[in-house]
């Protein structure tokens, strides 16, 4: 594959640089639970809001993406081991009260990594 005029060339040595300084993350995928629609639940979503905004001022959660689906509600990306953030999950106001059902996936990230502002 040839690259463009613009596009930046990426040598073998410079992938496994990048490689040797990616660190671990988690990736959780969060879903309508079964009392998504109950009534109060605005409630609940709301302070599972608050919560993620304190999880990303603690550093705990790098990334967050609400998400406008049938299903999929969010987006977030933990700087916790798989264990640990489904441990944090579990204690989501959101999941205790079934709003919310997540899932998560083991994954790996790199320097300089970031949504544009």
């Amino acid at each position: 594959m040839n690259a463009t005029d613009d596009e930046t060339i990426i040598t073998d040595d410079d992938m496994r640089g990048m490689l040797q300084k990616s660190r671990p993350y988690t990736i959780m995928i969060l879903k309508k639970g079964a009392s998504y629609d109950a009534p109060g639940s605005d409630k609940i979503i709301w302070e599972h809001g608050r919560r993620n905004f304190s999880l990303r001022a603690d550093g705990r959660l790098a990334i967050v993406c609400p998400v406008s689906s049938d299903t999929v509600t969010g987006v977030g990306i933990f700087t916790s081991d798989i264990d640990e953030t489904r441990a944090i999950m579990d204690e989501d106001p959101g999941v205790l009260a079934g709003v919310f059902v997540y899932e998560t996936y083991s994954s790996r990230g790199f320097p300089g990594d970031a949504l544009s502002v």
